[in-house]
């Protein structure tokens, strides 16, 4: 990776050495053009590197288009059938990059996200991708050939591709700077807000999670017509895990959040089949949750009432309670805690096929800086691969 150039003039210049910009430049290169990369970061791929907990959930074995959050739901669709998760699985084995299958089809490596990240700055290397990192760009201008003036030096070249992220994760450099660009050319931005984030939590609802913090339990939760199942983590500050990261993407201000506690089982019906028991009914609950949860979800009530002397109207206050927990989340915590962000530049106004925009030739958005937002699970890189090898081949 070499740190400067003398020559300023490139086929393609490429905003963002993340992943889809990496991919992108890449198979750009290994189509014969002149490619360059510039980042305000030191190091390529940081958000790659810290994917998945520090192991990279590079991609899932299930991508379908309903798995991806979007003003247009039909603009994934060209771009993940042209390349898809088997294309990037391909590339990464030829490399020697072991992985595992964990649930519901995550991918994961077995050495480490570094692997991955390492593996694409070290081919994009050796197809002769210039990058050069540390450095702040100053401003964009031109149509073809576009300029993007750093600090240090001006750079030109016919082709422009934005892969500057959302502000989501600020801690690895995220900025809106993506969106700034759009938006110099005409370009309209769905309004970006967290998603894949922990939501906050107030008032009694809130402190029954604070409460409970450090807790985790299966759930099945719902919010604006969808639903998932998985693990549910209590906080100081509310609720997170997979189950409240996964409806996030679909919560919106004002939204009620429905949840049930005990998704494998009906607690009227095992109620009703222990209905002749003298079992106390904190008891009986100690079961299926913790002692201290259960106290929590009596809300005080005897919890050493028998079950056989339990009224009709107390069972079905129980039942609510635990198969229906409506709350309204006072919000998510941010971008700061976000994985991602929702919204951004409106797809409306790009190719679907190319990632270009439809009115400014040889301007191309790919990655998260789109209105394209993934579940978890591997989802958003695999956006990042299919995006950005689909603008590869057009730059």
């Amino acid at each position: 990776m070499r740190n400067n150039t003398n020559d300023s003039t490139y086929d393609v210049i490429i905003l963002g050495a993340g992943a889809s910009g990496l991919y992108c430049a890449l198979h750009a290169a290994t189509l014969g053009k002149k490619v360059l990369v510039l980042d305000h970061g030191g190091k390529a791929g940081r958000k790659i590197r810290v994917a998945g907990g520090g192991m990279c959930n590079f991609t899932n074995m299930n991508v379908e288009p309903d798995n991806y959050v979007c003003s247009n739901p039909h603009f994934v669709k060209s771009a993940l059938a042209r390349h898809n998760q088997w294309d990037f699985i391909s590339l990464i084995s030829e490399a020697g990059v072991e992985y595992e299958e964990r649930e519901d089809g995550q991918l994961f490596t077995l050495g480490g996200a570094g692997l991955i990240a390492g593996l694409l700055v070290s081919k994009c290397h050796r197809a002769g991708v210039e990058t050069i990192m540390n450095q702040e760009i100053e401003s964009v201008s031109g149509k073809g050939p576009f300029i993007v003036k750093s600090k240090a030096k001006s750079f030109e070249a016919p082709s422009l591709v934005v892969a500057l992220g959302s502000p989501a994760w600020p801690q690895v450099g995220a900025t809106p700077f993506g969106y700034k660009i759009a938006e110099q050319y005409g370009l309209k931005i769905i309004p970006p807000r967290p998603a894949l984030v922990p939501m906050s939590i107030s008032g009694r609802d809130g402190k029954f999670c604070k409460e409970l913090s450090g807790n985790a339990l299966p759930v099945s939760i719902e919010c604006e017509g969808r639903i998932f199942q998985s693990d549910m983590l209590f906080t100081h500050k509310g609720i997170s895990g997979p189950a409240v990261l996964q409806i996030s993407n679909y919560w919106r201000r004002g939204s009620v959040l429905n949840i049930n506690l005990l998704p494998k089982d009906n607690i009227s019906d095992l109620l009703e089949a222990h209905r002749s028991e003298n079992t106390a009914l904190h008891n009986f609950l100690a079961r299926y949750f913790t002692r201290k949860m259960v106290g929590l979800l009596l809300e005080d009530e005897d919890g050493d009432t028998a079950i056989s002397q339990l009224t009709k109207e107390r069972r079905l206050k129980i039942t609510e309670r635990i198969h229906s927990w409506c709350i309204k989340p006072q919000g998510t915590e941010g971008f700061a805690k976000a994985e991602v962000a929702a919204g951004g530049v409106d797809t409306n106004e790009i190719s679907s096929k190319t990632m270009a925009a439809k009115n400014v030739p040889g301007l191309f958005f790919i990655g998260e800086v789109l209105d394209v937002t993934g579940w978890l699970g591997g989802y958003n890189l695999q956006w990042a691969w299919s995006s950005g090898y689909a603008a590869s081949q057009f730059v």
